[in-house]
């Protein structure tokens, strides 16, 4: 989260004062308010105010009708929440490498395709937008289904459109360490409205259909879900983040530029897939060793991050998944089903090693939005006089 004050203060306040935090109410409606405005600042279709992007996720994989025989393929750099996504709905996830940008890789990712596959979820991590024309185009070509992980991207774009509207469902998070915050929170959206009815029943199986007018005009038959349902003081919240989400994007994306642009005579940078629509929040140095790297972690006059240090964003990281252990009830193990037998793959932590290496060789200098031009100066001139010692 990068800012925060008494607007958001008021709109608690504003709902603690009307009596009725529930979602469903005769007054404020500030759930309802935000799906609306989520809408039309992101041109979608659809959008379902919910928990997490987690949450977000599960329910655009149910609403395509995803589950047990089926495979959904992530990337293996992302945070572990993406892969058990897929196994909270009895699939199992298919882990592909990325490529240059830290996305995921359109030719990996085809390879890795089978008769089994029934999604890819791109992750636009960090901002970085995923490559999304030629993901598409394999999908389409292949006849499966595209889900947007946007959860570290809220506000991004990829030409023009907003990151998590170009396939057919995508997700966003606004938790604590993300571009705009509740503390915790997401959004699915999408424009297919079979999607939408069974992610708007899943999301909340055990309310939806008693409170207000909720399944109005959905013709999906009532099934057993999750409960997924957000609340007034949230939605308050996000209401008054979103007011601020365009220019947090435009100064972190100036900002990041400035940077980059006064030291691009001195340093690699990771390429980008949509530079005009990355989300700005991070400069991505690149270097040709692991050691090189870690020199210029060590050496930085400003906290760095090297992503292969970032725990469960690696695959070879997320314990459950590389444990194949997808449930605590092996009834319900989507590693365990009879109808899965055929299609996990032999995980191993040495299966994308193309990942582990531009991770090792990479490292992140988070932006700040409200950097001033005096101390982006210092920042650049800092490593500057860092190049040379290198």
């Amino acid at each position: 989260m990068y800012r925060i004050g008494e607007e958001e203060i008021n709109a608690v306040a504003r709902v603690i004062r009307s009596g009725n935090m529930f979602k469903i109410n005769d007054g404020l409606q500030e759930v309802r308010h935000f799906e609306e405005e989520l809408k039309e600042k992101f041109a979608t279709e659809n959008a379902i105010l919910m928990t997490s992007g987690k949450a977000a996720l599960i329910s655009a994989l149910v609403g395509l009708g995803i589950g047990p025989g089926d495979q959904v393929i992530v990337p293996a750099y992302t945070y572990i929440a993406t892969a058990i996504a897929v196994t909270a709905v009895g699939a199992i996830p298919v882990i592909a490498e990325v490529d240059e940008t830290l996305t995921i890789d359109p030719a990996d990712m085809e390879k890795k395709l089978t008769e089994h596959t029934k999604a890819i979820i791109p992750v636009h991590i960090q901002g970085f937008p995923c490559k999304l024309d030629a993901i598409c185009e394999i999908a389409k070509k292949h006849g499966i289904a595209v889900v947007e992980d946007a959860c570290q991207s809220v506000g991004g774009s990829y030409h023009g459109k907003r990151l998590g509207t170009v396939g057919e469902a995508g997700a966003l998070s606004f938790n604590q360490f993300k571009i705009i915050s509740a503390g915790e929170a997401g959004a699915l959206m999408t424009n297919d409205g079979t999607v939408f009815n069974r992610a708007l029943i899943y999301h909340d199986s055990s309310a939806i259909a008693y409170f207000g007018n909720q399944l109005e005009g959905n013709g999906e038959e009532q099934f057993c879900g999750s409960e997924f349902r957000s609340n007034e003081i949230t939605a308050a919240i996000l209401r008054e983040q979103l007011k601020r989400l365009d220019g947090i994007i435009a100064d972190l994306r100036r900002n990041r530029k400035k940077i980059i642009d006064g030291l691009k005579d001195k340093y690699t940078f990771i390429p980008s897939n949509d530079d005009n629509g990355d989300c700005g929040t991070t400069v991505a140095f690149r270097f040709e060793s692991e050691e090189k790297t870690r020199r210029f972690a060590q050496m930085s006059p400003v906290g760095l991050c090297i992503p292969i240090e970032t725990g469960k964003h690696i695959y070879c990281n997320w314990t459950a998944i590389m444990n194949k252990k997808g449930a605590f009830h092996e009834g319900i193990d989507p590693f365990k089903m009879d109808a899965n037998s055929k299609i996990v793959p032999d995980y191993n932590t040495d299966m994308c090693p193309k990942t582990l290496d531009l991770l090792k060789r990479t490292a992140y200098l988070s932006v700040s939005p409200d950097w001033s031009d005096e101390e982006i100066s210092d920042i650049i001139n800092k490593y500057i006089d860092l190049k040379e010692k290198l």
